[in-house]
């Protein structure tokens, strides 16, 4: 998937008052979960739909991201759209982790999803418990993103990046932008709702997911 539009607001800059760091953590863990698990159950009941229904799936997905940014002042409405974004992005996944399952058993998936939880968790506890913030080079984790995507198109025609390679890096920069986001949860948002963090945060995990399917479904099948 790879896509990441929730908006950054820049370093040091706020726009709203501050939220209490603990206060928003705890609202922005709390969403996050609570969508990660609507996600995971949308995947489950559209485990057998056609890719063709995943990418229409994706696609209103994409337009619900947007409108979540719109409504921001609208709280509860943005947190509606944003359960509705993950149902979405549930249904949208679902044929890629079905493909998982039937390829190399269930094992992967279960083991991707929770060396993303543990992944996401542990880089949570280094931002908090060392104080490192990364937020000033924001702007360049998110060129780093911009430019795989327009690889990973590319490659789809003339296949010059290796799957594997692909996989890693997104994996990289989306563990970048989670050190990112915890450090800007630390700092008190940087005028951002908890919806919007939260949105952040899911999106980390979700790429981290399908990242880390790539790589475990790749060394299975060259075992």
């Amino acid at each position: 998937m790879a896509y990441r539009v929730a908006p950054q607001s820049p370093y040091g800059q706020s726009y709203a008052p501050a939220v209490p760091a603990p206060v928003l953590l705890g609202r922005v863990l709390g969403i996050t979960a609570l969508g990660l698990c609507v996600t995971a159950g949308a995947a489950w009941l559209f485990g057998n739909v056609a890719y063709g229904v995943g990418l229409i799936a994706m696609i209103v997905g994409f337009i619900l991201l947007l409108a979540i940014n719109a409504t921001r002042q609208n709280e509860a409405l943005s947190l509606a759209l944003f359960y509705a974004f993950t149902f979405c992005e549930g249904v949208g996944i679902a044929p890629v982790i079905s493909n998982y399952n039937r390829a190399f058993g269930s094992d992967v998936v279960v083991n991707a999803a929770l060396t993303t939880g543990l992944g996401m968790f542990a880089l949570g506890a280094v931002v908090y418990a060392t104080g490192l913030d990364l937020r000033r080079f924001q702007g360049i984790f998110v060129l780093a993103l911009l430019g795989l995507i327009v690889a990973g198109v590319v490659s789809a025609f003339v296949h010059f990046l290796h799957p594997a390679t692909y996989a890693w890096l997104t994996l990289v920069i989306f563990s970048g932008l989670v050190l990112i986001d915890f450090a800007r949860i630390r700092a008190g948002g940087d005028g951002l709702t908890a919806v919007q963090m939260a949105t952040s945060i899911y999106l980390d995990a979700i790429n981290i997911f399908l990242a880390l399917l790539q790589i475990f479904g790749g060394r299975r099948s060259s075992d």
